[in-house]
Parts: structure tokens; C-alpha cells; sequence
């Protein structure tokens, strides 16, 4: 499944926090992810791939987090 991230809308947003999620989730390395996490916090979208086994704890993940995201496809 593919995730357009939009924006995060906590008021102190935990960085490490998103990168670590977006790491677990989308098995990809740490580096990319807090690449990505800077580029989401900085109010740009950012389109990552879940695996369908880890939608549902994905997208909760993303919630808790209050990550705004679209579900792609």
C-alpha cells in the first residue's frame, strides 16, 4: 500500500519519533527516513510503501503521531 505523507500536525513534533515509525514501517534504512522527516516537517509531502501485513498498526502509528496522511492506492 502507498502512503502520501502530508503534514504532522503535533505542536512539538518528536523527530526522532517519525523517523523511527516511518523505518519500521516501510522497512527502509534510518537514514532515508530522517530524510524524509525532515522533508515532511519542513511542510512538504512525502510518499512512502507499506507493506499490507502492517497497514493497520501503519496507520495508527501515523495517528498517534499526528502525521495527516492519503492512502494512495
Amino acid at each position: 500500500m502507498k502512503l502520501n505523507l502530508l503534514s504532522c500536525d503535533a505542536q512539538r513534533p518528536d523527530k526522532r519519533a517519525i523517523a523511527k515509525c516511518i523505518t519500521e514501517i516501510s522497512n527502509m534504512s534510518d537514514s532515508l527516513a530522517n530524510e524524509l522527516t525532515d522533508i515532511l516537517l519542513e511542510g512538504d509531502a512525502v510518499d512512502i510503501e507499506v507493506d499490507d501485513k502492517n497497514s493497520g498498526s501503519a496507520l495508527r502509528a501515523l495517528r498517534k503521531l499526528s502525521i495527516d496522511y492519503e492512502i494512495m492506492e
